[in-house]
């Protein structure tokens, strides 16, 4: 008897060894793709020349870095020629941002196991993702891949890695407790812009730390398929988030509430970079944006100079929806709006529980005092770091138009095909403006400063102020005292320390929170009582947020 259980262990376990050997087969051939294929297209001894300090070029394109701190290219060719020249321009930016990015992945999962056991995740979620993403945008992205490092094969091969990166955008607006994203955008036309012409301005807070965001490129694309295009990115990134066609179509991003994705389908980048080079029209955008799935929720505003108007594309993994504002201006935070949505449970949660409501209602109450918007009072808006009837909700709150977060800001005039870019820091540098007719028709000399030097809009007053530098000493504490708080310990801080802390951000309602759970680890609950309790006295941005301080001032009370 004892030999047959034996000899029926010694099968089972047989047979659970051929499944894990079979599964594990599976996974791999499942989670691997092979790049796209571009036949004998790859050059041999293809390099870059520097023509001048800091201006390289690659055949007939080039990258230089003006006198703010921009990158400005031009790319023209073949999908993958121009994903190729676009790597050997950009190598160091590409290794610069894909270091910092995996850097900023340890430092939010400072485990190596957990660090080990996302790659897989990433890998099975992503496995399809080369079946959603149009051939051409895969040789392009094959191409960019080429220039990048071997370091990181430890994640994935060079292709598949930077494929994945592409969703990055959305697998951070799909994790929206993390904080990483809180967009806004609007848009005036007719009787609300100032030459009646149509206006858009956006601030893209995508936030992946500040060294994440430090090297921006303004990219102007001359494909040879589809339309002539620019749009603010990264290095290695082919993706759109902000653009503008040579034939006046506008895109920009913003996130809504998603459910928790299971599968990768078509990255919204991917789609605003389809749209952006294929359509010339709302309707032409709409009918691209129907055609494709996408695995996050996405609303994307488009402007047309054509039709003097923008509309916003509202899609969903499940549905695509348009809305179309009832007065000529509109307004896009990080909630639906259309009837295609307005009863799903998403967005009524959005409404209730984020951000965004509030902020949309604040562009609204600026734009109602700002009847006639030109790029400078929009730049305006978009700097505007208060709460509603100019209250002081403190610096960095998302429920604020600029969080001080932003990667970048953009504002769009397409009649004129005219764009303003910011730059450092967020949206208080100089804001840059670029001439798409110029570009793409004038041949400009890029060994020059390339942006009409005369249409800079200043750099805001707000960096000259005491307040900017308190700011920047309120964030580099907090990272500090965060840091040592997560840790548990205690007993390191003055009364002293604590006050001069608060008042750094003495309207926001985090310093005071964090002064909280200092005391509450020093076992001086009463303080800690205090200190909760003005923290909720504040604005503060989420439910989440509130709820995560009433926990811990109940906490204390019951000590």
């Amino acid at each position: 008897m004892k030999k047959f259980f034996r000899y029926r262990l010694v099968r089972i376990l047989l047979l659970l060894l051929l499944l894990l050997a079979a599964f594990i087969i599976y996974y791999f051939q499942a989670v691997s793709f092979n790049p796209p294929d571009v036949g004998n297209k790859i050059p041999t001894g293809l390099g870059r020349d520097t023509v001048a300090p800091g201006i390289l070029t690659c055949k007939n394109s080039w990258i230089r870095k003006n006198r703010l701190g921009i990158y400005e290219m031009y790319l023209e060719g073949s999908p993958f020629e121009m994903g190729l020249i676009n790597g050997i321009l950009t190598r160091e930016l590409i290794g610069y941002q894909e270091e910092v990015f995996v850097a900023r992945l340890r430092e939010m999962v400072p485990s190596p196991w957990y660090i080990n056991t996302l790659k897989y995740f990433v890998a099975w979620f992503n496995r399809d993702m080369d079946v959603y993403v149009p051939e051409e945008n895969q040789q392009e992205i094959y191409g960019v891949s080429m220039a990048a490092s071997s370091e990181y094969d430890f994640i994935a091969p060079n292709y598949q890695r930077i494929l994945n990166y592409h969703a990055a955008h959305d697998i951070g607006h799909a994790m929206q407790n993390l904080n990483l994203v809180g967009c806004t955008a609007f848009a005036a036309w007719n009787g609300d812009s100032e030459d009646s012409t149509l206006i858009i301005g956006r601030n893209f807070d995508f936030y992946m730390g500040e060294d994440f965001a430090r090297n921006k490129i303004v990219v102007f694309l001359n494909p040879d398929k589809g339309y002539r295009l620019m749009m603010l990115t990264w290095g290695g990134m082919t993706g759109v988030v902000s653009g503008m066609n040579e034939k006046g179509l506008t895109i920009t991003l913003n996130s809504a509430k998603s459910s928790i994705p299971w599968k990768a389908k078509t990255p919204v980048s991917i789609l605003a970079r389809t749209i952006l080079q294929y359509a010339a029209t709302t309707d032409e955008a709409i009918q691209i944006a129907r055609e494709n799935q996408t695995f996050v929720s996405e609303s994307f505003l488009i402007g047309s100079a054509k039709e003097n108007r923008a509309v916003l594309i509202e899609k969903s993994p499940e549905k695509t929806g348009v809305f179309s504002p009832a007065r000529s201006r509109l307004i896009v935070t990080n909630h639906f709006q259309g009837d295609t949505f307005s009863r799903d449970k998403l967005t009524t949660e959005s409404m209730a529980e984020s951000a965004s409501p509030y902020r949309y209602q604040r562009v609204e109450e600026l734009l109602n005092q700002t009847p006639e918007l030109n790029p400078v009072s929009a730049a305006g808006i978009l700097r505007d770091r208060k709460g509603l009837k100019n209250a002081d909700i403190g610096l960095g709150n998302e429920k604020a138009i600029n969080q001080l977060i932003a990667h970048h800001s953009v504002i769009f005039k397409p009649a004129e095909l005219k764009v303003w870019v910011s730059t450092d820091p967020y949206q208080e540098g100089a804001y840059l403006c670029y001439d798409l007719n110029a570009v793409f028709n004038g041949k400009p000399d890029f060994r020059n400063e390339i942006d009409i030097r005369e249409l800079t809009i200043p750099a805001d007053t707000f960096l000259l102020s005491g307040e900017w530098t308190r700011y920047r000493e309120y964030m580099k504490t907090t990272a500090w005292l965060k840091n040592r708080l997560d840790k548990r310990h205690s007993g390191f801080l003055t009364e002293a320390f604590i006050n001069h802390y608060l008042d750094l951000n003495p309207g926001y309602y985090y310093p005071y929170f964090l002064a909280g759970r200092y005391y509450n680890l020093s076992g001086l609950p009463a303080k800690a009582a205090e200190k909760f309790k003005l923290s909720l006295e504040k604005e503060i941005p989420r439910k989440v947020d509130r709820e995560e301080v009433e926990a811990m001032l109940m906490e204390v009370i019951e000590k």
